[in-house]
């Protein structure tokens, strides 16, 4: 008789994106970037003072009046018989050394016993059996197996243990205080001063003194104000968030400037060509972050050209934050002549047309 052969099917492990740093509900087909939210400001008029006010003084001179008057030349003082003082010898007891112990230590004592362990705990698992061919009606092997859930008990080990029977402790005893005497001579007598009185002295001087002092007569001049106009911030901004973009702008996109040779000035036409192509896009895409790259062909010196494509990089991010783009959204690399899109290398000899298309400047939006 044949029997039905059951299998067990593994589960497989499948990979995972972390989703709080992607965007929440996305839909298939679009394109998302992370931006970072801006700040938000509101414009308001503030007075300022143009011209403070002050005063205008008109100073009124002083009057004086002469008198004469006694005044001291020494003053009164004292002169001082100093009577030393006299002195006496006393003894004193002091502690010499101060009461202690001393400590006797009693080691610790311990025991042995054992303790048994699980080392491997019961288990079962699927094992393949086949039919005895007297009983497989079948010409196919396969048709005559089956699978048994086959039981296997736990193993165990004994470990052997030391256990403490009794912990470390001391015993103390008392050392006794000593005592000392020492000898101090102190005052008897203290010493004392006698005062002789010495009486002042006195002269009389003339001198010219202030009747009426100087004075101002004042005219306050008021102040001017004017006002300005500023910007005050509304709201902090700074937090992340996701915004939808055109699936092409996370990739290169060229921006057709003609650069004059080894020149990385901006014309009129170069500056509406940004305009058109991305600085709407950076202002339709608040908080969005973008890289412009700048590349040149392979005449000249490598490092000649790499200074030139990060010079004409910068160029277009200077604009950029003239036309109010903050420059923290702004990564400006050149890579002079590392990323050819041709053959067109040192020792190649290329047409001026293929030179060319290795001279662009190019721009695509990155993650903050």
């Amino acid at each position: 008789m044949k029997k039905l052969v059951l299998s067990l099917v593994a589960v497989a492990a499948g990979s995972f994106a972390f989703a709080q740093d992607l965007p929440t509900n996305p839909e298939p087909g679009k394109c998302y970037v992370r931006c970072t939210t801006p700040d938000v400001y509101e414009n308001e008029t503030v007075s300022l003072v143009a011209t403070p006010a002050y005063k205008t003084l008109k100073v009124v001179p002083a009057t004086y009046e002469t008198v004469t008057e006694k005044v001291l030349v020494k003053e009164a003082s004292k002169k001082l018989k100093v009577i030393p003082a006299t002195y006496k010898t006393e003894t004193r007891t002091y502690l010499k050394k101060q009461a202690s112990s001393t400590i006797a230590i009693v080691p610790a004592t311990f025991g042995e016993t054992t303790e048994t362990v699980e080392v491997k705990p019961a288990y079962a698992q699927w094992e393949m059996s086949s039919v005895p061919p007297a009983e497989c009606t079948s010409s196919n092997p396969d048709d005559c197996r089956y699978w048994c859930y086959k039981g296997y008990p736990a193993e165990y080990t004994t470990v052997s243990l030391t256990t403490l029977e009794s912990d470390a402790s001391i015993n103390r005893s008392p050392v006794a205080e000593e005592s000392g005497t020492y000898t101090v001579q102190v005052v008897d007598q203290p010493a004392r001063v006698e005062e002789i009185e010495i009486p002042a002295e006195y002269a009389n001087i003339t001198k010219t003194v202030l009747k009426t002092d100087a004075a101002t007569t004042e005219t306050v001049v008021p102040a001017t104000s004017k006002s300005v106009s500023r910007e005050r911030l509304v709201s902090k901004g700074g937090l992340t968030v996701w915004s939808e973009v055109d699936c092409e702008l996370i990739e290169y996109n060229g921006l057709a400037i003609n650069w004059a040779t080894g020149s990385a000035t901006l014309t009129a036409a170069d500056k509406r060509e940004i305009d058109v192509k991305l600085l709407a896009a950076l202002n339709n895409t608040p908080g969005s972050k973008v890289e412009i790259g700048s590349h040149t062909d392979s005449k000249g010196s490598r490092t000649s050209n790499q200074a030139l494509s990060e010079r004409r990089a910068q160029s277009v991010a200077n604009y950029l934050i003239s036309k109010g783009i903050n420059a923290s959204r702004i990564v400006a690399n050149g890579y002079g002549e590392n990323r050819l899109k041709n053959r067109c290398a040192d020792g190649v000899s290329c047409t001026e047309r293929e030179h060319k298309a290795n001279r662009r400047t190019e721009f695509r939006f990155i993650n903050n």
